[in-house]
């Protein structure tokens, strides 16, 4: 069973994506926290309180984050998940009580309480993994890995022609994640722009209880602006590693280029040419797993599966 944090900004796919990690018995989800990014901060933290509300979870902590990225701009949110982040969708309110403490603050005490176990995982702005890193460095080495949605390594963005939303909101924060760890796995729209919820999701799941019905109404809303599902890739990862692939490269993240900002930088070794020609990256500065592609079928399968589960 993997120990998960889940830091995220719900957010129809990140709705999705925390239905699917509280339905997967290999996953032990630790803990829910909340970023700026989507919509602003008080919508998300709301949209995860509703959505744990919605699973009858009330045991999985819930813990507030930074509600602006470390230096760039404030404002920079998306029109995709409507106005309220869940694409107009009304989940009833939470009854349930969480505790005050700060989601930086949850992420240290859950990881250093937990020494190479717990693997973060990051559907949103890097802010309060960020934030995280910096006040406690020990961190990067009591981390079991990072696993994220974010980037864009081998394709366009999807905000900018370069950058790809998350890493968009905070750079500076993407750059000091990326450049602090000691591994990050990274599904971005590389491997995200291919799961389609057109695929026949939302069918298959309106056939279910209340909690599957919402989350088609969900998707389907969300669909007319944007059809893939980016966050739950990363649950799907680490239930069904299999059906994915990818190369191991080094990745770094712009973060000075206004143009530029949160393009994410790939570089992986070319195996295309000799052995004399070619260009290596040596081994501690391959710091990052880019999934590229995965069997669509099965991910909406099991994304399906999991939800009717619950």
């Amino acid at each position: 069973m993997t120990k998960i944090i889940m830091d995220c900004d719900p957010g129809v796919d990140d709705a999705v994506a925390i239905l699917l990690a509280l339905a997967s018995p290999e996953i032990e989800l630790l803990g829910v926290t909340t970023v700026a990014g989507n919509v602003e901060l008080d919508k998300v933290h709301e949209n995860a309180r509703r959505i744990l509300a919605l699973a009858s979870r009330p045991d999985i902590p819930l813990a507030r984050g930074c509600g602006r990225p470390l230096l760039s701009r404030r404002g920079n949110k998306t029109a995709v998940h409507g106005s309220d982040g869940l694409a107009g969708v009304e989940l009833p309110q939470s009854p349930y009580r969480y505790s005050e403490k700060h989601a930086v603050d949850f992420i240290i005490d859950t990881v250093m309480s937990n020494p190479g176990e717990v693997t973060l995982c990051p559907t949103a702005p890097l802010t309060n993994i960020a934030m995280a890193i910096l006040k406690e460095p020990r961190l990067r080495d009591n981390v079991k890995d990072i696993v994220l949605m974010g980037g864009a390594a081998f394709r366009r963005g999807n905000i900018t022609p370069a950058a790809e939303f998350n890493f968009y909101v905070d750079p500076h924060a993407a750059h000091i994640v990326f450049d602090s760890a000691v591994h990050i796995t990274m599904l971005g729209l590389d491997v995200t722009h291919k799961a389609d919820i057109r695929a026949g999701l939302c069918g298959v799941l309106e056939q279910g209880n209340v909690i599957a019905v919402a989350a088609a109404q969900m998707a389907r809303g969300y669909a007319e602006s944007d059809p893939f599902l980016h966050d739950p890739c990363v649950i799907a990862y680490l239930v069904r590693p299999d059906i994915f692939s990818g190369i191991d490269g080094h990745v770094e993240i712009e973060y000075e280029s206004r143009r530029l900002s949160g393009f994410s930088h790939a570089v992986v070794p070319d195996v295309q040419k000799g052995d004399e020609n070619r260009c290596r990256i040596d081994e501690p500065h391959i710091n990052t797993t880019i999934v590229t592609d995965v069997q669509a079928d099965e991910l909406m399968s099991l994304i399906a599966e999991r939800i009717l589960s619950l």
